[in-house]
């Protein structure tokens, strides 16, 4: 019996954090109270707190599950490039810029991220993600040591940069590609 119990606890509590993943997505950290997220999710507000604290508790999980879901994009996309360290580098550039513009993604881990949980933090969850992948990939082509941490910071830096721009532009397609090109540029650069 306690494993159902467990069982159905964790499903609560993944439940409640696709209800607040949604809602943080939509309306931004400010404007969605755990009231908001209970209702969406079908359970009380007790069980918020119960599973995550408080809407600071809330919000960290969101942005940790999506920091997830972006870094298995990127090493998916690489490993299905080949052993071309260079393609693979690219691949996972590319699947990081599709993914962290998804628009679950963009607000909460670009705007409202940074902010709720203050620089320090974001930056922490980013180096345990994504931006450990990124660093790995350009030391897999021959970055050397001295430069590595300073390119895996400046690729990073407009990679977001390039994903706030697709967000807030009129058409995010014709932007996402633009994106892309503009992304295959640096790459290439970066790399000469």
């Amino acid at each position: 019996m306690p494993r159902a119990t467990a069982a159905a606890a964790a499903r609560t509590a993944q439940q409640v954090l696709d209800s607040a993943i949604d809602l943080f997505a939509a309306r931004g950290f400010a404007d969605v109270s755990l009231d908001d997220v209970a209702r969406s999710a079908g359970v009380t507000r007790g069980a918020v707190y119960h599973h995550y604290r408080n809407k600071q508790g809330l919000f960290r999980a969101a942005v940790a599950q999506l920091q997830a879901r972006v870094a298995a994009s990127v090493v998916e996309a690489a490993g299905r490039a080949g052993d071309d360290p260079g393609e693979q580098l690219r691949a996972g550039s590319h699947a990081f810029l599709d993914a962290i513009t998804a628009p679950s993604v963009v607000r909460i881990l670009l705007v409202d991220g940074p902010a709720v949980l203050g620089w320090e933090r974001w930056r922490l969850l980013d180096a345990e993600h994504s931006a450990a992948h990124l660093s790995e990939a350009l030391g897999a082509v021959g970055v050397p040591d001295g430069l590595l941490d300073a390119l895996a910071a400046q690729l990073s830096g407009a990679m977001n940069e390039a994903a706030l721009w697709v967000a807030r532009h009129d058409d995010a397609s014709a932007a996402r590609e633009q994106a892309h090109s503009a992304l295959d540029r640096l790459l290439a650069a970066a790399l000469t």
